[in-house]
């Protein structure tokens, strides 16, 4: 998917016997699924702990704070009369603004063996969150004995600076300057230098003022009552520049605008409420997760990609994301194409596969990036970001109308075009291909970027430049949006001219990508033309923005609902007959929720509605085993066994953005929802609900100023639409 996935980038050789693996390879040496850490995020901050509340780490451990790319606090540990407390429970709240950890004493022995305090007789209470980069905890203590107790809660603390790069395992030939730890009697500054001259700081601040505190622990002695109880709270604030950074706020300020703002976002959102609690308990978290995953910027909200290895705007990730989420929030997709217009290539620039009107891949402010060790500060190189920039844009006027928007990012749609037809299309058989200018880029640049990813049927890996059958796909998409946007703008010679390419393009795709032996499009046409003659998920993207013809859904379909392609949990991304077949790879056999939902779309476009519910029903099972029924970013391709749950992907981020909008865009699959601004008027294309649920109720949907709740209800072998409540002259028809 990213730049940086876990297997993508050059051949794994073997040089004078020792292995010698890709530049941005991943080395996965623990599987996140051991420790299944605790999330938080706001802004361009983010951490992960373990259920405790701490961030002890280990080889191949991303635990810790980071901020832009760089980790201030790598080890933190709580301790009570130097024991590490034992788990009672540790949970995030529903909305994603907070992790609470529930905690007690361990039997404790004195000096000579002897039981001193029995087991669960003091509890701890550990509340933490972020908010503008810095990472906010309380710490309540309280004695359920009979008598007073004295305890000695020591927190140890370290700061590793570490690139994150680094925490994945990338190795620096050099490294710049940790400096002597700074000490007031309530606070710790730690810093480091980089090679790129800029200081990092991580200051730690402690209420009440320990009665110790080092370079490396703050320790507290406390006496507390029979029944009763005290807090301490910390501050960790993180600054990646030379200023110091701005004082913290109290816990209790810093938390009542953390929760206004998550407030702020939902009010303007269309809510979600069914007749299944799972699904409810599923549908919340999705979106409690696009909002932690969001960042403010000022262009606009940015979805950032996922936690921990992606926690950066990507392009394609958050065009998808914003795609997915469309008709809940069509100001995300407001907020992604502002950002991408400013963002937009305008010069060629080899190392970064920068051409004039190309779209973002990723951006990165780390020391490695800064100094180009990484060459991911201002990246390119993915194939599929400009057209799906201008599938965006066109869906983005479709929902909401907003045709001042799109004439102000007309220039910048305009280059996006340009792009595809100038170098996009490198030879002028109107398919785009991709190759990378430098030694230093990504070797594939669609959405599965593992460097095995595109290969023949007998499993050889396909020379460049490759053109991707989903390319191709949003290609076409890409020129209709153009003709729908040049329409809206009443340039009738545009419109004419987009629509004609559009047309080109289908020809031209159906003649060289249908293969009637496979029943389905090649995964890709490789360098000398020929084809990739793989069943491959990539091939139900083509139903996604309707480049395949109505004569060919049908197999394309049934391609991907066979059993050696769906698993029963979802469509795998490619089919268990594939050479390279692996259901445990990133790419060739696994589930990407994601791409199911982007299929189902596309199914439902054809009618295939009972294809969707297959999918719709797979993953929602799948998230039923799953902790806090949190989508990760792909699982395991492994057949569904009854009374199992799936297979888990060792180093999947979780939240992940584009999986979490995967439930959501399912959802309106099924209900065939589609919108009208220029009526107002929403509509219901043959609405279907899933086995699991017997009603929806979709409260404040909005088109322009006016808005509408309505409940759809399973009757008499079909689904009804009730209007519940009606805000302005917006219309609700359901058509058959």
């Amino acid at each position: 998917m990213q730049s940086d996935s876990p297997v993508h980038d050059g051949d794994t050789t073997t040089v004078a016997g020792a292995l010698r693996v890709a530049q941005f390879y991943i080395p996965t040496t623990a599987s996140l699924q051991e420790r299944r850490p605790r999330t938080l995020k706001h802004g361009d901050a983010f951490a992960l702990f373990d259920h405790n509340g701490d961030a002890v780490g280990g080889i191949g451990s991303p635990e810790g704070l980071y901020h832009l790319d760089t980790r201030h606090l790598s080890f933190l540990r709580l301790s009570i009369d130097g024991a590490r407390p034992m788990l009672l429970s540790s949970t995030l709240n529903d909305d994603n603004s907070a992790l609470t950890c529930d905690l007690t004493n361990p039997d404790l022995p004195d000096e000579n063996g002897n039981l001193r305090l029995e087991r669960d007789l003091i509890h701890l209470r550990r509340t933490r969150f972020l908010w503008n980069g810095t990472c906010y905890e309380r710490l309540a203590v309280s004695n359920f004995d009979e008598c007073a107790r004295r305890v000695r809660i020591e927190i140890d603390f370290a700061a590793d600076f570490a690139d994150l790069f680094e925490v994945r395992g990338t190795a620096r030939a050099r490294r710049g300057s940790l400096h002597e730890a700074t000490l007031t009697p309530e606070s710790v500054t730690l810093s480091y230098t980089g090679l790129d001259n800029v200081v990092r700081k991580t200051v730690l601040g402690f209420h009440p003022t320990p009665d110790s505190l080092t370079p490396t622990r703050a320790s507290f002695a406390l006496t507390l009552d029979p029944l009763s109880s005290k807090q301490l709270s910390m501050e960790v604030r993180c600054a990646s520049f030379s200023e110091a950074p701005a004082g913290p706020l109290t816990f209790l300020s810093a938390l009542r605008k953390s929760r206004r703002e998550l407030l702020r976002m939902s009010e303007r959102e269309t809510s979600i409420e069914t007749s299944n609690e799972s699904f409810n308990e599923l549908s919340r978290r999705s979106v409690s997760d696009l909002h932690m995953l969001r960042t403010d910027t000022p262009h606009g909200p940015y979805p950032y990609a996922g936690i921990p290895w992606f926690s950066t705007p990507f392009g394609r990730d958050a065009i998808i994301t914003a795609l997915e989420v469309l008709w809940l929030d069509p100001q995300l997709a407001h907020g992604v194409l502002q950002y991408l217009a400013a963002r937009q290539a305008n010069a060629i620039d080899a190392k970064a596969d920068a051409e004039p009107g190309k779209i973002l891949h990723e951006t990165r402010h780390g020391e490695m990036a800064q100094l180009g060790e990484v060459p991911f500060g201002l990246y390119y190189g993915s194939v599929d970001a400009t057209p799906l920039y201008v599938v965006l844009a066109g869906a983005y006027l479709q929902r909401t109308g907003d045709i001042h928007a799109i004439r102000a990012l007309w220039p910048n749609i305009r280059a996006a075009l340009n792009w595809i037809s100038d170098f996009g299309d490198r030879d002028g058989d109107l398919f785009v291909e991709y190759g990378r200018q430098s030694p230093e880029g990504l070797i594939n640049q669609g959405w599965k970027d593992s460097r095995d990813s595109v290969f023949h049927a007998d499993g050889q890996l396909a020379p460049g430049p490759i053109a991707l059958a989903e390319v191709q796909a949003y290609t076409y998409g890409a020129w209709n949006a153009a003709a729908l946007i040049c329409s809206a703008l009443h340039d009738v010679t545009g419109a004419a001219t987009y629509a004609a390419k559009a047309a080109a393009i289908r020809d031209a795709f159906d003649a060289r990508f249908y293969d009637a032996a496979l029943g389905t499009y090649v995964l890709a046409l490789d360098g000398d033309k020929r084809p990739c003659r793989v069943r491959a998920s990539n091939a139900g993207h083509t139903l996604f923005t309707g480049i395949a013809r109505p004569e060919r859904a049908r197999s394309v379909i049934a391609a991907l609902m066979d059993s050696r392609t769906f698993c029963g949990w979802g469509i795998r991304t490619v089919s268990s007959d594939a050479a390279r077949f692996n259901p445990m790879s990133y790419h060739n056999g696994s589930v990407w929720p994601h791409d199911n939902a982007l299929i189902a779309r596309g199914m439902a476009r054809y009618g295939h509605r009972a294809e969707v519910l297959r999918i719709f029903e797979g993953l929602f099972a799948a998230s039923n085993y799953i902790d806090q029924r949190r989508l990760p970013e792909l699982f395991c391709g492994f057949r569904r066994r009854r009374s199992q749950g799936p297979t888990f992907y060792p180093v999947a981020c979780s939240p992940q953005a584009w999986a979490a909008a995967a439930p959501l865009l399912l959802l309106q699959a099924c209900l065939g929802l589609d919108f009208h601004p220029d009526e107002p008027a929403i509509t219901f294309h043959t609405p279907t609900l899933p086995s699991f649920l017997d009603e929806v109720r979709l409260l404040n949907l909005t088109v322009g100023a006016h808005s509408v709740s309505v409940a759809l209800r399973r009757l008499a072998g079909g689904v009804v639409v009730d209007v519940l409540e009606r805000q302005g002259g917006i219309q609700v028809r359901t058509l058959a």
